[in-house]
């Protein structure tokens, strides 16, 4: 709608979304997720990304055992109208396996975004709703570049600590205790 040179906007809330989906306007091979209230399209996955996927899939199912749910892009449900879906999160236990609902942001103990084409948006939007949410830690795995960031204590709508690992490097978490967790087996 537009009123005197004003574009203004139609946000969705969650409940919204949901609704969209139910009644086929979205559909489950749609790659979208709502971001502040905005439907947001996903860019496709390429080769690389779904290759570190499956590495970090692999290696967060071996060493999480009974510690962590892993999930692959499956949605989180934040404040403000957000429910986006990260590439990787490992979720707190919870017997029904969160099927009464998505993990909330106190269910969550780390996101991973792996950007090929979207390291801009992962770390300038993603980064800070994550953040912003309280979730102890978040990775972005940027492909161009050959590193791996890993971002922890959420503060003000930011993390106030941050690493950068490369090929070479051994990773350290603060949620998780991983021995041998190499930036080269994630990266490739």
């Amino acid at each position: 709608m537009l009123k005197a040179g004003k574009v203004t906007k139609r946000l969705f809330t969650v409940e919204e979304y949901h609704q969209m989906a139910e009644a086929g306007i979205l559909h489950e091979d749609d790659h979208v997720e709502l971001i502040e209230g905005e439907i947001v399209e996903m860019a496709p996955m390429g080769s690389r990304h779904a290759a570190c996927l499956d590495r970090l899939n692999k290696l967060f199912t071996r060493h999480s055992s009974e510690d962590a749910i892993v999930r692959v892009q499956s949605p989180i449900h934040l404040p403000d109208s957000t429910e986006p879906e990260p590439d990787l999160a490992l979720l707190k236990p919870r017997d029904d396996f969160y099927a009464g609902g998505h993990p909330g942001p106190e269910d969550v103990l780390l996101v991973i975004e792996v950007s090929e084409t979207s390291v801009e948006y992962d770390s300038e939007v993603k980064l800070p709703l994550y953040a912003r949410a309280g979730i102890p830690e978040a990775w972005l795995v940027n492909l161009p570049e050959q590193r791996i960031e890993v971002h922890s204590r959420p503060v003000d709508n930011e993390y106030r600590q941050s690493a950068r690992y490369r090929s070479g490097d051994s990773l350290a978490s603060s949620v998780i205790s991983a021995p041998g967790l190499s930036a080269a087996g994630i990266l490739g």
